[in-house]
């Protein structure tokens, strides 16, 4: 089908440049620059002294060497994470040395991927600790300016803001595109007429490649600026069949031709810097096309079909298209129905009604229970309001579908890996059910599943794509009621072209692309999605925050992209039904569905966790970020680990993509610092206390605030969750107990908050911890006192003063019999929770802010920014590890207890792993 066809197309251009290289190894937004024929030398200097024959890519965020041979690896080091570029040998004293090795490249890095060995597709390999590698170029004399556009870029990638990023490297590129032009001597004869020429970019699925577009009087010209995967693609004028306007990142400035009629693969895709750079060269092709390609309307169509003259498969094709939906963009892919509604019988009865979806519902109202829940969120939110909180379509779901014959995107998209197997698209049956009952699933077909090519069911390339934890392996997709894929896709066809579906399929054009898509009719039909996702919900342009459009940018082509409005009154029934129709479904977790990519995280044994503790010394950090103004105060991770959440005293509360190392959401509530955050049960909301006295609930799915409990007289300083109860400390002195709202009901008002107990105390109230039971609470004052409280009845077991200054930070051990606290007196306290008892004491060169442990050993943030290990039993501490460059306010460990995440006065967080 569409992807089958342009996958095979580029596929063709690349075997043109007969590389193993594909722009779909650069990271999103990356751009190629140019390319050098170089070794690679493994053991400079050594008997062990080895070179690799290959190309050396330049680009803006990493440097990729492509070995000759395909038994080696595709090597690519991401420029952030190089320590230092230059000539190699250019420092030594040995200047006969430094001559010989004149055209050598030195990259000291600490992290490397290797792709693609012996040509197999596979999730990347990566290598960390500090390496050297050397690349000497066949031509010495360029060593020089590839050094400087090395470290040019590499200041680009290491700048603090993604803002300044993208500002920086696309002011590289446009220097670089200013300084070239179309190449003239390409043009196929020396008689044609320049008409224009302009600066644009050539999009394909996920990556772009820039260069210079062009138009004579006889053909549009195409050169990239890298001549990759080929120097110059040319289309005759007389072979365009069509050419359609498209939004591209929300902005319109994509081109698209055809040289078919009924295909919706186009032969060219572009992407332009100026839209009128796009409306002059669209109107010079529409006015050739004028004369010889008769105009084609959604209305012109619509007659057709009526008629008889077009399918149903084909007449969604062209609505698709006349919508801004194409196969070389992932988050505006070609929409289809589901259409048939039984998965689970043996055979396939497409004269019963009852085996059809309702065509007149989208996929989030055919569950009644399921809607009226959506509904209740909905009818609570403040404007602007939406019923659901993912999209129809977006480029994880294509991908999903199509991972079997499209795994280089699906690891460009997620990173070099594949999904978790169990969330892989393994089983039609149960892709529909996770669609019906899932509360996140809201997603319909792709054209593929009425096509005639099978290959995206077929595991035909052999990929490992892991075992299920049943141990059975991800092979090929399970189709239901068929004898095969083959037969699976002829009842799919069947399905769609059937006499039910050719009666009501205008009822699903009036949701997608008709006149149900928006306003009151959209709210009558259940059909509201998110802001962000329809045509003109976001003005770009006005955003002025660099860091802010990017987020912005990134969350919109995420989440997927409603199609543009075709039809603004009831689109008209067909005339004579002539065809048959079936549809199929498709099988995606739908706990899952926001998150693609992330591993799920399994019961872990006492035994794992001991483990990891025993080797807690072994932390090292992987990366960080800056996202914040002022100090991190909290760090709260989603369940599968994607998101994570962070308050900070700049007020904000941060959503922060791990997959894609973006910035997704900034929120304030006021003007005042956030103290602490967590996530309620389910990963549907957050809750951040603040200093303005008030603790907020923030929706992720609806992306607002939700509700705001005002339940304190001065600053809220920590709160903790446990089983449907808020716990709130204050510095007005007091602990308080809420009966919290169930977290399958995030839009509750405020009347669902019952106060259920007043901890009292004498001063200030700095920091509360819970035991595992949350029969427990200890508090931290700002005098120095440490306080366990009895939940079951709200009564005070322990007052001690332990601490000569603000208690910073406590926990309960595993089983509920110690608790630790730190002070900024530098001392760590082990108090038995039987007795109260001060049973163990340790003193630190400096106050530890906060801590992570498991009853014996402790990791512990400092002052200076250093994560120390403790031996508690033997009073000393066992290992400094370098981190942050301020104090460390905050940690967080996952259930594995083998990765932890850091926030600190410097602004960052920082991702640690534990390295075995």
């Amino acid at each position: 089908m569409a992807f089958t066809r342009k996958r095979q197309r580029e596929q063709q251009l690349q075997l043109y440049s007969r590389e193993r290289f594909s722009l779909l190894l650069l990271n999103l937004e990356e751009y190629y620059f140019e390319q050098h024929r170089a070794h690679h030398i493994q053991h400079k200097g050594s008997q062990k002294e080895r070179k690799i024959r290959g190309s050396l890519k330049i680009c803006s965020k990493s440097v990729i060497f492509e070995p000759d041979a395909i038994s080696q690896p595709i090597i690519k080091i991401p420029l952030r994470d190089c320590i230092k570029i230059g000539r190699h040998g250019e420092n030594e004293a040995n200047r006969h040395f430094a001559k010989t090795v004149s055209g050598a490249i030195s990259l000291i890095f600490s992290q490397v991927y290797f792709i693609k060995e012996h040509n197999i597709v596979a999730p990347y390999k990566i290598e960390r600790g500090m390496m050297e590698y050397v690349f000497e170029l066949d031509v010495s004399g360029k060593v020089e300016d590839v050094v400087e556009t090395l470290l040019q870029l590499h200041r680009a990638s290491c700048l603090d803001k993604l803002g300044d990023q993208t500002a920086m490297i696309t002011a590289i590129l446009q220097s670089r595109l200013a300084r070239t032009s179309f190449d003239k001597n390409r043009f196929q004869s020396v008689s044609e007429k320049l008409h224009m020429e302009c600066k644009a970019e050539m999009v394909t699925p996920l990556v772009t490649n820039p260069g210079h577009a062009c138009v004579t009087d006889t053909t549009l010209y195409f050169q990239p600026l890298n001549g990759y995967p080929k120097p110059v693609v040319q289309i005759m004028l007389q072979d365009i069949r069509r050419i359609y306007k498209r939004r591209h990142g929300l902005m319109p400035l994509g081109l698209e031709v055809f040289c078919t009629e009924d295909d919706l693969c186009s032969d060219i895709y572009l992407k332009f810097y100026e839209r009128q750079d796009r409306d002059d060269l669209y109107f010079y092709i529409a006015t050739y096309l004028e004369h010889h390609v008769p105009e084609r309307t959604a209305e012109g169509y619509t007659l057709q079909w009526q008629r008889g003259l077009l399918s149903n498969y084909q007449y969604l094709l062209h609505l698709n298209s006349l919508a801004d939906r194409s196969c070389s963009d992932l988050s505006q892919y070609p929409v289809f129905p589901w259409v048939i509604g039984d998965y689970s019988s043996s055979e396939l009865d497409l004269s019963n009604p009852e085996t059809f979806r309702d065509l007149s519902k989208p996929v989030g109202a055919l569950n009644q229970e399921r809607l009226e829940r959506l509904l209740t969120r909905y009818q609570e939110m403040p404007e602007p309001r939406f019923m659901y909180g993912s999209h129809y379509s977006s480029p994880g779901y294509v991908l999903f579908y199509l991972v079997r014959i499209a795994p280089e995107y699906m690891l460009c998209l997620q990173n070099g890996r594949f999904d978790n197997a169990d969330r892989m698209f393994n089983s039609i049956a149960e892709t529909w059910k996770n669609c019906l009952d899932g509360a996140t699933d809201f997603k319909e077909l792709i054209p593929e599943f009425y096509g005639d090519d099978v290959s995206f069911l077929v595991n035909s390339l052999k990929l490992d794509l892991g075992k299920r934890q049943g141990g059975q392996l991800v092979n090929d997709v399970e189709p239901p009621w068929a004898r095969s894929p083959e037969d699976f896709l002829r009842k799919s066809r069947a399905a769609l072209e059937s006499e039910y579906v050719s009666e009501h399929l205008h009822e699903w054009i009036d949701l997608v692309f008709g006149y149900k898509q928006q306003g009151q009719d959209a709210v009558g039909a259940h059909n509201v999605f998110h802001p962000l996702t329809y045509e003109g919900g976001v003005d770009l342009n006005s955003i002025e925050d660099p860091d802010e459009k990017v987020a912005m940018l990134t969350q919109i082509l995420e989440f997927g992209q409603t199609p543009r409005q075709l039809f603004v009154t009831p689109h008209p029934r067909r005339i004579t039904p002539k065809f048959k129709s079936v549809s199929q479904p498709s099988s995606y977790n739908a706990s899952t569905a926001d998150s693609p990519g992330e591993e799920s995280f399994e019961d872990l044994t006492e035994e794992s966790r001991t483990l990891a503790w025993s080797n807690i010394a072994r932390l090292e950090p992987q990366e960080q970020h800056r996202i914040h103004k002022e100090a991190v105060t909290g760090i709260a991770v989603s369940r599968n680990g994607s998101s994570i959440f962070t308050t900070s005293q700049d007020s904000t509360l941060k959503m922060f993509s791990k997959e894609s190392r973006m910035l997704q959401r900034s929120i304030s509530f006021s003007n005042m610092a956030l103290s602490s955050c967590l996530l309620l049960p389910g990963d549907a909301t957050v809750i951040s206390s603040s200093w303005d006295n008030n603790v907020y609930f923030y929706s992720i799915a609806f992306g607002r605030r939700q509700d705001t409990l005002m339940g304190h007289d001065d600053a809220v300083s920590k709160i903790c969750w446990h089983d449907n109860r808020l716990y709130s400390a204050s510095w007005d002195s007091t602990v308080k107990v809420w009966s919290g709202v169930p977290a399958e009901m995030p839009c509750a008002r405020k009347q669902h908050f019952e106060l259920l107990a007043e901890l009292e105390h004498d001063v200030s109230v700095d920091t509360i911890s819970l035991n595992a039971a949350g029969t427990l609470l200890a508090s931290g004052t700002k005098e120095g006192t440490l306080t366990i409280w009895d939940l079951t009845t709200a009564t005070l077991l322990h007052q001690i003063p332990c601490h000569e200054g603000t208690v910073g930070d406590t926990a309960f051990s595993p089983d509920s019999r110690h608790v630790l606290s730190t002070g900024a007196d530098s001392r760590l306290n082990v108090i038995d929770v039987q007795t109260g008892m001060l049973i163990s004491s340790v003193t630190a060169d400096e106050p530890q802010r906060c801590f992570l442990w498991d009853g014996n050993s402790v990791v512990s943030g400092s002052q200076s920014g250093e994560l120390l290990v403790w031996d508690l039993l033997g009073g000393r501490v066992s290992k400094r590890i370098q981190g942050h460059a301020g104090a460390v306010t905050c940690m967080w460990m996952n259930e594995q207890c083998s990765s932890v995440i850091t926030g600190g006065e410097d602004r960052q967080i920082m991702f640690w792993k534990l390295q075995y």
